[in-house]
């Protein structure tokens, strides 16, 4: 026996990528396994059209809303992009975006080469309610406001309904990007009465490659991909069955999983009282979080060691978003919460459906190994 099959890999890194649920795996398979597409109108396009539609009305359940509501994508960025353009192609020109948003957002908000107005945080990672009350109120035009429903690093749970209220007022369009939040905490678009609303499937056990964007009965899809009539006129091309299939499999049993995941937070508690023992301070810990997220900094411990060295321990973690091409640097987000101080030495530890309490005993233990090593030698050195 190897000493990998003794000690296998914890795997901490939920919040990059889920652990694919074998529901996805067994639907993607059988999918795999017709011969149709979805668009023919003989009895094999049927069977196809079928699990695409079966799927539509599962992802539709886990954010709350109808199934026409759902037109199927490549992931998460498409996506955000899907909402941002459809928002501007309906003349909400007036661009506010929140300082801790993904990537995809704020690349998409800026290409457009329009004004964007950066929506600050609290020393939290909250939104600041105030700050977008005055900003809506001064301003001329229609405005789109893109909040995120939690933050992928800190695991911060946004005010979108609060936000929503003023958003509504103002006039605007609202998108909510859930594709972190999904499956870990009870999602509705009618709730915070958002416009769109974007979804990943490899974020809730999935495969990568498909996501979703959910409109509201506001919102008008303008589609960036032409030919085909495919989902509703809005995004041409041939639908990607298995992964469909799979994306519908995963939120299936991501909803059902629910009550269980969103009270799941006794091992990161654990974790997290460990390590500020240690000498780390935990991110985001006076708002509302993720039940199964942890950003945390130890000042001096630079975010790449630790993750390398707890990689080298068996222990999968990572700094910031994983969306820099394998590249570990120095989290805006935490820059953005007024932690510039600490952004290039915080990581981000993530769990989800399949993680267990020992798994994060683990990692808590490996942690602290490389703490008291790293300490041992600065006094070396001193």
């Amino acid at each position: 026996m190897t000493a990998l099959t003794e000690n296998p890999a914890v795997y901490l890194d939920y919040n990059a990528t889920a652990k694919v649920r074998p529901e996805a795996v067994a639907a993607m398979v059988r999918a795999l396994e017709l011969t149709g597409n979805p668009s023919s109108a003989h009895a094999s396009g049927r069977a196809a059209r079928a699990v695409v539609e079966t799927a539509r009305a599962e992802v539709a359940a886990l954010a709350g809303a109808v199934p026409a509501a759902v037109t199927f994508l490549s992931g998460g960025a498409e996506a955000n992009a899907l909402a941002i353009n459809s928002a501007v192609a309906a003349g909400f020109t007036r661009l506010i975006i929140g300082a801790v948003e993904h990537d995809t957002v704020r690349e998409t908000a800026l290409a457009g080469g329009r004004s964007v107005a950066i929506w600050p945080v609290d020393g939290d990672g909250a939104a600041d309610l105030a700050w977008l009350e005055r900003e809506l109120s001064a301003g001329d035009g229609r405005p789109l406001v893109c909040l995120m429903l939690a933050n992928n690093e800190t695991g911060v749970i946004q005010p979108v309904a609060k936000a929503s209220a003023m958003v509504r007022a103002a006039g605007g369009w609202l998108h909510i990007d859930a594709v972190q939040s999904a499956g870990k905490i009870a999602i509705d678009i009618e709730a915070p009465g958002a416009d769109t609303l974007s979804l990943s499937a490899h974020k809730i056990g999935g495969p990568q490659g498909v996501g979703a964007l959910l409109a509201g009965p506001r919102a008008t899809i303008v589609r960036q991909l032409h030919g085909g009539g495919q989902e509703r006129g809005r995004r041409a091309g041939t639908e990607n069955v298995p992964g469909i299939a799979a994306f519908g499999a995963a939120a299936k049993a991501a909803l059902a999983d629910l009550p269980r995941l969103a009270a799941d937070t006794a091992g990161r508690d654990a974790f997290e009282a460990a390590v500020v023992a240690a000498g780390a301070e935990v991110l985001g810990v006076a708002a509302p979080r993720l039940p199964q997220t942890s950003c945390f900094a130890a000042p001096g411990f630079a975010s790449e060691l630790q993750v390398i060295s707890l990689d080298l321990a068996g222990v999968r973690v990572s700094a910031g978003a994983a969306c820099s091409s394998g590249k570990v640097k120095a989290s805006p987000v935490v820059a953005a919460m007024g932690r510039a101080d600490l952004s290039p030495f915080s990581i981000r530890v993530s769990g989800g459906w399949a993680t267990t309490p020992a798994d994060w005993a683990r990692c808590a233990e490996a942690w602290l190994k490389l703490n008291e090593r790293r300490a041992a030698r600065r006094l070396e050195v001193a």
